[in-house]
């Protein structure tokens, strides 16, 4: 099974977050951290456990283009490994922590004030068709991601696609490197 989603956008920072918003909401709390989390992860090593801990997975290198999300499940072909497409990034050794049925694509500038009513304002943007959420079973996951372009059309398109497989897997791999960064070149921005 693919999802896709268009023209998802990365409100002009460099980043995009994978992960269980409401999870990591808890994860916040158990541990404690200020409601500008986005400071919290770049001035001690927070972020680093919540990557580690699979609470959530960050995308550094995001260009500010238009891109098609995709997220494959199962055992199907991911769209930027089909020839037609231009693979430039694959990257494995990521888990997801699921615990809310909700997987979401959010942006860096939600961290920076991470409560309670921002993200019932953000989940209720997110009920708004075309946005990059979907409905997962609680679990771990194995994420694989890639990052290239996709052809639409008689165009190219910049794409992000995580491909997901449940795992009894409770950790990131050691070689998982979560300053990777994703810039894709597209030729046609």
């Amino acid at each position: 099974m693919r999802y896709e989603f268009v023209e998802v956008l990365n409100d002009l920072i460099d980043y995009f977050l994978l992960g269980d918003i409401r999870l990591l909401q808890t994860w916040k709390e158990e541990h404690a951290l200020d409601d500008d989390v986005a400071s919290e992860f770049i001035s001690n090593d927070s972020g680093d456990r919540a990557v580690q801990e699979g609470i959530v997975i960050p995308l550094a290198g995001i260009e500010n283009y238009p891109y098609t999300v995709l997220f494959t499940l199962a055992d199907e072909t991911p769209e930027l490994l089909k020839p037609e497409s231009h693979l430039q990034h694959q990257r494995g050794g990521y888990v997801l922590r699921i615990e809310n049925r909700q997987l979401m694509l959010f942006t860096w500038r939600i961290l920076q004030n991470f409560t309670d009513a921002q993200i019932r304002a953000l989940e209720a943007r997110y009920r708004q068709p075309g946005r990059p959420q979907i409905d997962l079973d609680n679990g771990m996951y194995e994420v694989e991601i890639l990052a290239g372009e996709v052809l639409r059309g008689a165009y190219y398109e910049p794409a992000i696609e995580f491909v997901l497989k449940r795992t009894e897997r409770e950790h990131a791999t050691a070689d998982m490197d979560m300053n990777y960064r994703f810039t894709v070149d597209s030729q046609t921005y």
